[in-house]
């Protein structure tokens, strides 16, 4: 399928102001509002049965990027960090990234960490970083039978594919309180979210209550290159997983996302390199 792009719309500075109000409003009114139970317990006794982990390196030299930013990054990981570990997702209840988190301010003890911007620029914000972390939840999540009722997909694809140790479109971006992950338990078991830093290395994993009947492959489909229609070039491709069970064998293939991204990096291979 091809993607088309839209305009961009050039609001007026008071209308962003407003909107983001409302939509402010509107996810505290999701919160607390009654319908939906969200996750609060914290659990400091480890779950006996592991369930998927991952880990991704601190910090990556970026072109142009103060490294006393990403430096600050680590900070506000380790306090967005505090408020999630060990967290326990119950049966019938959603795991919400900021609900638990809440606002990073000064006051908390965040600092200004590295942005990335709608345009693709870089800039400094008080809490940058933390979409490292959410990226991180939303990978292991996939590698689970829990639901994410709420992701959202990264404008920009910022790095070329040297590096790249998961697909394309597999991350989760972050913008409190807009842009938030949900996460739903639709099991009979309690899951727990186990997260921590070590030296180079921000590291997740999920662990149960009960022993893991299902695993998970995670790849995409459907890839493909279309130069945009403002300029640069946009990258496009769909998320699938294939479900196996032990002793069954692969039971299906389900599909998870599509994603389209403006590309920060040239796509055109270097002569003579195939």
């Amino acid at each position: 399928m091809l993607y088309l792009e839209k305009k961009p719309i050039i609001r007026s500075k008071l209308r962003l102001y407003i909107g983001k109000k409302l939509y402010s409003l509107k996810r505290h009114g999701q919160w607390y509002l009654p319908g939906r139970s969200y996750a609060k317990e914290i659990n400091n006794n480890t779950y006996d049965f592991s369930v998927f982990s991952h880990r991704t390196p601190l910090l990556r030299k970026l072109k142009d990027v103060d490294m006393y930013l990403q430096y600050n990054k680590i900070t506000n990981l380790k306090l967005a960090i505090k408020m999630l570990n060990n967290i326990v997702l119950k049966p019938g209840e959603t795991l919400s990234y900021w609900k638990l988190i809440g606002k990073p301010t000064y006051k908390k003890g965040y600092l200004e960490g590295l942005v990335l911007c709608p345009d693709g620029s870089f800039k400094s914000g008080i809490g940058g970083g933390l979409c490292q972390l959410s990226n991180l939840i939303y990978w292991m999540t996939l590698h689970t039978p829990l639901i994410v009722t709420e992701r959202h997909r990264h404008s920009h694809d910022v790095f070329p594919d040297e590096d790249r140790k998961q697909p394309f479109g597999t991350g989760a971006t972050c913008a409190y309180n807009s842009l938030d992950l949900q996460i739903y338990n639709g099991t009979d078991s309690e899951y727990q979210l186990v997260l921590y830093l070590s030296e180079d290395h921000l590291n997740g994993e999920w662990r149960s209550n009960k022993d893991a009947i299902y695993s998970y492959l995670i790849y995409e489909k459907e890839h493909y290159i279309t130069a945009g229609c403002f300029g640069g070039y946009v990258r496009n491709n769909s998320i699938y997983r294939k479900v196996f069970q032990e002793g069954f064998g692969e039971l299906k293939e389900e599909f998870i996302t599509e994603n389209h991204a403006y590309m920060l990096y040239s796509p055109i291979l270097a002569a003579g390199i195939e």
